[in-house]
């Protein structure tokens, strides 16, 4: 059971890490563009991105962190919903402080990026 527990702590763990890498290289990225986009767009631009990030997360982790299917299936339905919660806590920090805050920084922004990174994940770790 700790083992179980352990492993799905650990692949939501390795998305909010790499989401919140994303969201940090995101708000330095970001100055030069302020003017407000397409958020269409910008959804199809966050889910590439976490596609594209989950693949390379299977460089690092090839194989899943969860080992049966039903935890499997748990994560991919469970990690993407806290690391939105966890964005969105972020983003409303962030406004307390007076910072601005991105689009990720919001829970359907930051719910869009860890889904695709976790199904890319769940469909290609062996």
């Amino acid at each position: 059971m700790f083992e179980f527990l352990f492993s799905i702590f650990g692949e939501f763990l390795l998305q909010i890490v790499v989401e919140a890498f994303f969201e940090l290289g995101l708000h330095s990225l970001a100055e030069p563009f302020r003017r407000k986009r397409n958020p269409w767009l910008a959804a199809t631009g966050y889910a590439v991105f976490g596609a594209l990030l989950g693949a390379l997360s299977l460089l690092v982790f090839p194989a899943h962190l969860v080992l049966n299917h039903f935890g499997q299936l748990a994560n991919l339905l469970l990690a993407p919903v806290a690391a939105g919660l966890s964005m969105s806590a972020l983003g409303a920090w962030r406004e307390r402080r007076g910072q601005d805050a991105l689009r990720i920084d919001s829970f359907s922004y930051g719910y869009l990026f860890a889904l695709a990174f976790a199904l890319v994940r769940f469909q290609f770790a062996s």
